[in-house]
């Protein structure tokens, strides 16, 4: 590991921190602070990680201006058996930012430049300024100002956190005058937001056979009534093979609740459109108001860079686990779809999803999304056809696959699983053993509408079992 343009390493928290910050969010593409890594790449580690990450993020929070909240993460990780501590800094939307005390002025603001964060000159400063967003919807005083958010408060506490009473503040839902934003007319009990999810028969807009409506409420409740349909929607169908029982869904899980979320949250609110979600004979389509921010090209965006439209509805999702870390949607989204699956207009992005299904009557098409499926399809499984079922494993169940559907037994957590397996990388945990696993279906979340859920825990598919069952008959 090395310092670069999006890396900074430091061995201690130090009072350059706000600086290199600063530096990330008025870069292009952000960047990463480790914590706990000296410069030769070295992990050192740091002594009680989680206070320091409080202090970290008491720091960002005060000492720089505009408010940076919901435009970094703060992750902890063991890095060669060392407490590390890994900060992600999106590009921010309302350049230049900088240091509260020094000011907008060339003390106050820096850019990172080669592996460091260097002042930014007075004409940059300029025109950074000019080019500052100015429809936010952060910055946008909303019509109403007669607010209750009884709603955002029982979510909060349904995760284990309360509110205060400077929660309106602390949440970014004013203006600097301290009025209420639009961020917290749509966080409210009661707004004039739709959000509708449309079926239709057939492959086009012709025929609308159901045309749910969610919204009027806060967006946090209208988000989790739009995953709950389209949840129903992604309906399973068995196939039984000479060897074995394999489930397809019509959309990857992950992927879709990755996209919905997305959606919700990118959207460009300030055109008053809400997101729109569309389901097709063939397909779902999912599209939201707003192109690409003006820094962000189509290569930075399917790598994962990140620029959040709506900074404090980002940090809200968060604070809820609706959304895990910056940039991580689109990567995910990429490991069931290809980029084709993306358009980008002027003033919108749609992605749509295929119908796995459909897909089945192409045999090359199909391998991409099932590779053991058979023609044969029997709609439902008795009894009776279940016990005959000898499951055989395939070049997918890697070694790996093997090692966890070995040691799963009852229902148990990411962390449990990666300490009986005495694995320490949990990024190579999460690629190689429990997202695969979670692709073959031989395992399956106890909170699927949650995948990020605290209380999230992992247990065998009957088809997990069966292979688990096999494999110690053969031994």
């Amino acid at each position: 590991m090395k310092e670069s343009y999006r890396l900074e390493l430091k061995l201690t928290l130090t009072d350059s921190l706000e600086k290199e910050v600063v530096a990330f969010l008025n870069s292009r593409e952000g960047g990463v602070i480790y914590i706990g890594i000296a410069d030769d790449g070295v992990a050192q580690g740091v002594d009680n990680p989680d206070a320091i990450q409080l202090q970290i993020k008491d720091r960002l929070k005060n000492n720089i201006h505009p408010t940076c909240l919901g435009l970094f993460d703060i992750i902890g990780e063991e890095i060669n058996n060392k407490d590390v501590i890994k900060i992600i800094v999106a590009s921010g939307p309302e350049k230049p930012y900088y240091l509260k005390k020094q000011g907008m002025s060339e003390r106050g603001c820096y850019i990172r430049v080669g592996t460091a964060a260097e002042p930014m000159t007075g004409r940059m400063i300029e025109n950074l300024f000019a080019r500052r967003t100015r429809n936010s919807i952060g910055r946008i005083r909303s019509n109403q100002q007669k607010l209750k958010f009884e709603q955002l408060k029982i979510y909060y506490q349904e995760s284990g956190k309360l509110l205060n009473s400077k929660f309106a503040a602390n949440l970014g839902l004013q203006t600097e005058d301290g009025a209420f934003n639009y961020v917290a007319f749509l966080m409210s009990d009661i707004n004039s937001m739709s959000i509708k999810v449309a079926k239709y028969r057939g492959k086009n807009r012709v025929h609308l056979i159901e045309n749910n409506e969610y919204g009027y409420c806060s967006i946090i409740k209208a988000t989790k009534q739009v995953l709950d349909k389209i949840e129903l929607e992604n309906k399973t169908k068995s196939r039984i093979t000479s060897r074995e029982r394999i489930d397809t869904r019509l959309w990857n899980a992950i992927a879709l609740r990755e996209a919905i979320i997305n959606a919700m949250v990118h959207n460009d609110y300030s055109y008053e459109v809400p997101p729109k979600f569309e389901i097709f004979d063939d397909r779902i389509e999912i599209t939201s108001a707003g192109s690409l921010p003006d820094l962000l090209s189509q290569e930075e965006f399917f790598e994962g860079f990140s620029i959040p439209r709506n900074q404090e509805m980002m940090r809200i999702f968060k604070d809820l686990e609706l959304v895990e870390h910056l940039g991580s949607g689109v990567p995910r989204i990429l490991e069931a779809y290809p980029k084709e699956c993306f358009r980008f207009t002027e003033n919108f992005i749609r992605m749509t999803f295929p119908n796995a299904w459909d897909l089945s009557e192409d045999e090359d098409e199909m391998s991409q999304v099932t590779p053991e499926v058979t023609p044969e399809v029997t709609p439902e499984v008795t009894p009776q056809v279940t016990p005959q079922v000898t499951p055989q494993v395939t070049p997918q169940v890697t070694i790996e696959i093997g090692r966890l559907i070995a040691i799963m037994n009852g229902e148990k957590k990411r962390d449990e699983l990666q300490e009986i397996l005495k694995l320490k990388d949990r990024e190579n945990f999460r690629k190689q053993y429990l997202n695969e696993a979670l692709k073959l279906h031989l395992i399956e979340m106890t909170i699927p509408a949650k995948p990020n859920s605290r209380l999230q825990q992992y247990r065998l598919t009957e088809k997990g079992k069966n292979l688990k069952n096999n494999k110690n008959n053969d031994s």
